[in-house]
């Protein structure tokens, strides 16, 4: 079992706890499934840590059902760990009065605002930014922008963006980027999704 050694110290002029303590980008890209899974993850772990845990679903629609939704908002209430906010662009943003009349060009703006506004606030210790990378594929959210946003971010705030086709300037600005790349998936070969396993 893997002990966490670096294989490199870098010469920063910074401690091994300084170093181990510092917030990280987190990047799940590619094309296969798992991305989102993955970040969810780090959020179960997050909030074993007793950590508040902001989602902030950029894409997926409000109709659909993602089953980390419910288990996660479930152990955000129970006191025992971190709290979770979970914010959903399909729904229309909690903050937003206008939400019905937003295009969802629109709606991914004022979704990336309300995280620079809690970034500005240290809202939470763990932001998950659910399929992310896609509003800035498409242009609707300028990468340097949101690189810069990030990199002058205060406290020691995780930042975990999950999407394909994530820009290549924030994979290079990145901490920590993992390639999902498929082998097989049961839909290449007619299957639909199912219970349990896509949501």
């Amino acid at each position: 079992m893997p002990q966490g050694q670096p294989s490199v110290i870098p010469d920063d002029g910074l401690t091994t706890r300084q170093r181990r303590n510092r917030p990280l980008v987190v990047v799940h890209t590619g094309i296969g499934k798992g991305k989102s899974t993955a970040a969810f993850g780090l959020a179960l772990r997050a909030w074993n840590q007793g950590w508040p845990i902001g989602v902030f679903q950029f894409v997926k629609s409000a109709k659909w059902k993602v089953g980390e939704e419910n288990a996660l908002r479930v152990l955000g209430a129970s006191g025992e760990g971190g709290s979770v906010d979970w914010h959903k662009m399909g729904e229309g943003w909690s903050w937003v009065q206008r939400d019905q009349q937003m295009d969802n060009e629109e709606k991914a703006r004022e979704g990336w605002e309300q995280v620079k506004r809690d970034l500005a606030a240290e809202t939470y210790k763990l932001y998950v930014l659910d399929e992310f990378a896609y509003p800035m594929h498409w242009g609707w959210v300028d990468t340097d922008e949101v690189i810069s946003v990030l990199r002058d971010r205060p406290g020691t705030q995780h930042v975990v963006i999950t999407g394909r086709n994530a820009p290549e300037k924030l994979v290079d600005f990145a901490d920590l980027v993992t390639d999902m790349s498929k082998v097989k998936h049961p839909m290449d070969v007619g299957q639909k999704g199912q219970r349990g396993i896509e949501w």
